[in-house]
């Protein structure tokens, strides 16, 4: 569902955004490695300028280079903006390939299929007034364009004005620099599906609300905003349904109005506008404008956003000689970083409230949105654990929140219920937070939450919540193929994962007997393997396996994949699944055979081939299809089956190959941060493969050295010895000094600050973290054990 230089001092002009130098090449880099030396060319004092937030927009229906857009934000912003190349609803807003700009939007859009809520746009326009959407619309070009994280700017041509935009977490600043002309005019396009302006002439300011959406709002859902500027209205007017214009009219109501205000400029004249809008109410709007704004020029907002950014990515600082990799490590932590979305707000008392998605209500206490867990449990939780904690325990308060007012955790919000996609994972996510010691929030309701999710079928909300064929699968052990609920297999893998994560946090809170059952159900995974083939396969309710099956077919028993990708989705017992191929040695062909068969697909389910399987076809690694979530836990199960070497050399090869800091820089969609996620675990050595577990797998680490600086204060030191391209393999490692011989580090070692030594190599060690208590957790190797328990 986003350098070629050597950093030198940089100047302030640099800090907030400025072109770079060529890098080191690749034999450079590696002359340098093998002398002895390592060259860091990292500027830590600027790390903004190494993300490109124009990674991954490259991309349309057919083909997922990302699906993103520059996202002009601050971490976790209640608010986004982003230039608009398409026209008004269209979920693909911003096309790198496209030429002209229609307007700079306040967005929510989480990912292009689900679209976005609550846009607003501004626009400049100057000669002949034009406020239709496709007659506005001017050429641009992407040299004259600077995107950063809390920058971005554009030359409109047609106009020959220069539009800037700063952000904070609910309000923004624009600036547009005009040239001499007696016609220029600031449009406010309050978007479709019910708006509202008003021109408060005297006052320098356009008040309104958008309420367009794509489901998941109660019928009370407004976004308020209010806009000031710094000049006086020579011209003020409005246009209604049907882009009809009402001249010298300050105030409309419709499906789909807007409002035009006209200035007289001399060249090079800046017009600025502060923005902001709230959920709740006018006045709440005014309220952020103040408190986020107040007398704040823009180059202070502007600085104030980078230093925002530069703080949050300060907190994993690199060394490398290869900028490019710097370069698409800071891109994907910047996209790691911006959802889930905040959904709360400060009142008057400075208390925190939100307006709630679930039941129309102001309610007190935090609220997070624009997530799919189906994506996002894999990597992005099991980060926030690591390096963000608070923000974890403010996200479980939200799932309380959100349970309370609508009766259900959320699967897919934006901003509220979303039918969208399948599996129970936002109990993976509470469970591996209070297995990590994250607790400040009402586990207890979390809880029964989460035993609702797996026992209740009437009154879900839409399909995603809860779980569909939940009576099926408490009877039969899994969701039959053949009840008219499609992607039951893929249910059946996620639903037991999801049983053993409350099993996990049940045993964490002493309720060993609702733990046994659940560890009993989370084993519901062996009913759908299939012997004869050696893959996963749907069943039906008799007990037979659906018939014919192709393990290539995508979608039917899964979901956008196919067997070869689903069948590692026992992420919790991967011995077990390891006994049920026969051994070491099947599972180990078996992984290998998706790497090394041509990427064949049957493609019949959907009656066409859909970007996934496009964007497996062509990036020549197999049927591995690392564009979408599914197999992307994958590689790391060669270490379960003692040949970690392979997945060395393997994880670098996605690393090197399929993430590029450009703007087709993604194998397909990014989705929240997931697809990024993997990248920056990865690239450190380390991978969440079992959330739910306190540990992570290793890998192989990307660069030389990499510091993580921990809530707590304390910091993690990974240090790459002889690291070169060609050495993919660990030859050894140490874990605080002392001789590392396991391919998995522990959560609560990491807490309590750690330096990890990995000695890198060409040729691989087939001996290293091999012996029984090397391999990473299985359940049916350890669930006797006390791993998991405090």
């Amino acid at each position: 569902m986003y350098f070629k230089t050597g950093a030198i001092l940089l100047g302030l002009s640099c800090l907030m955004g400025c072109s770079q130098a060529p890098a080191l090449s690749d034999e450079a880099s590696q002359a340098n490695s093998s002398s002895g030396t390592t060259i860091n060319l990292v500027d830590k004092d600027n790390l903004v300028q190494y993300v490109n937030p124009l990674v991954g927009s490259d991309s349309e229906f057919i083909l997922s280079n990302g699906n993103t857009y520059p996202a002009i934000a601050l971490p976790w912003g209640m608010n986004f903006w982003t230039p608009m190349t398409s026209k008004m609803g269209d979920g693909w807003t911003y096309k790198y390939d496209e030429y002209k700009i229609r307007g700079f939007k306040q967005t929510h859009q989480p990912s292009p299929w689900l679209n976005d809520y609550a846009a607003f746009s501004f626009m400049p326009v100057v000669g002949e007034l034009k406020f239709e959407e496709e007659s506005r619309a001017s050429w641009f070009s992407h040299k004259a364009e600077t995107s950063l994280p809390h920058y971005y700017s554009v030359y409109l041509a047609d106009y020959d004005v220069v539009t800037e935009i700063t952000p904070t977490q609910r309000a923004a600043q624009f600036q547009f620099t005009f040239p001499e002309t007696n016609d220029a005019y600031i449009l406010l396009d309050a978007f479709h599906k019910g708006s509202m302006v008003k021109i408060l002439p005297k006052e320098r300011k356009i008040i309104g609300y958008a309420r367009n959406n794509h489901g998941g709002v109660p019928d009370n859902f407004h976004n308020y905003f209010v806009a000031y500027f710094d000049k006086d209205f020579e011209l003020a007017q409005t246009w209604t349904d049907g882009w009809k214009l009402t001249a010298n009219s300050t105030e409309q109501t419709g499906d789909h109005v807007g409002a035009i205000i006209k200035f007289a400029t001399s060249r090079g004249e800046k017009v600025n506008v502060k923005v902001a809008s709230s959920f709740i109410s006018l006045e709440q709007a005014e309220i952020n404008l103040a408190r986020e704004l107040g007398k704040d020029s823009f180059e202070v907002t502007k600085q104030k956003g980078f230093e925002a950014w530069q703080k949050e990515l300060s907190r994993i600082q690199i060394e490398s000689a290869n900028i490019d990799q710097v370069k698409t490590f800071y891109s994907s932590l910047y996209r790691l970083l911006l959802f889930p979305r905040s959904f709360y707000e400060y009142d008057s008392n400075n208390d925190i409230v939100h307006y709630s998605p679930y039941n129309g209500q102001v309610l007190p206490g935090y609220m997070y949105t624009d997530n799919g867990f189906w994506d996002t449990f894999r990597a992005v939780f099991p980060f926030f654990t690591l390096m963000y904690p608070s923000l974890d325990t403010q996200i479980m308060q939200g799932l309380v929140n959100t349970y309370e007012e609508s009766g259900w955790l959320p699967e897919w919000a934006s901003p509220g219920h979303r039918g969208v996609m399948i599996g129970s994972n936002s109990a993976i996510n509470i469970a591996d937070a209070y297995i990590k010691n994250i607790r400040d929030y009402d586990a207890n309701t979390l809880l029964e939450a989460m035993l609702k999710n797996a026992t209740v079928e009437e009154g879900r909300p839409v399909s995603s919540v809860g779980r569909e064929g939940v009576d099926y699968y408490n009877d039969l052990g899994y969701v039959p193929y053949d009840v008219g609920i499609h992607e039951n297999a893929a249910r059946t893998l996620e639903y037991a994962f999801a049983d053993f994560n409350i099993a996990q946090m049940a045993t964490s809170m002493g309720k060993h007997e609702l733990a046994a059952k659940y560890y009993k159900k989370s084993l519901n995974y062996q009913h759908l393997f299939d012997p004869e083939t050696g893959w996963m396969r749907g069943k039906n309710k008799d007990g037979n396996f659906q018939s014919p099956f192709n393990p290539l077919k995508w979608g039917d028993a899964f979901t956008e994949g196919n067997a070869l990708h689903y069948t590692w989705s026992v992420f919790h017992d991967v011995q077990g699944l390891i006994e049920l191929m026969g051994g070491e040695t099947g599972f180990i062909n078996k992984l290998d055979e998706v790497f090394t068969m041509p990427p064949l697909f049957d493609d019949s389910y959907y009656g066409f081939t859909i970007h996934e399987i496009r964007e497996m076809q062509i990036v020549n690694m197999g049927n591995y299809a690392h564009g979408n979530q599914p197999i992307q836990h994958m590689i790391y199960l060669y270490n379960h089956a003692r040949q970690p070497y392979k997945a060395q050399a393997k994880l670098r090869d996605v690393m090197t190959k399929l993430y590029q800091p450009t703007p087709d820089g993604y194998a397909g969609d990014e989705d929240n941060g997931q697809t990024s996620a993997w990248y920056v675990f990865s690239a450190l050595g380390l991978y969440s493969v079992t959330p739910g577990v306190p540990q992570y797998v290793v890998g192989s680490p990307l660069f030389d050295k990499a510091t993580l600086t921990l809530e707590n204060g304390n910091t993690v030191q990974i240090t790459a010895h002889n690291n070169k391209p060609e050495n993919v393999y660990i030859d050894s490692m140490k874990f605080n000094a002392q001789t590392h011989n396991k391919s998995w580090v522990d959560h609560h070692a990491l807490m309590q600050g750690a330096n990890i030594d990995f000695y890198m190599s060409n040729v691989p060690n087939k001996h290293w973290a091999i012996e029984d208590d090397s391999v990473p957790y299985s359940m049916s190797l350890h669930l006797n054990n006390d791993d998991n328990k405090e």
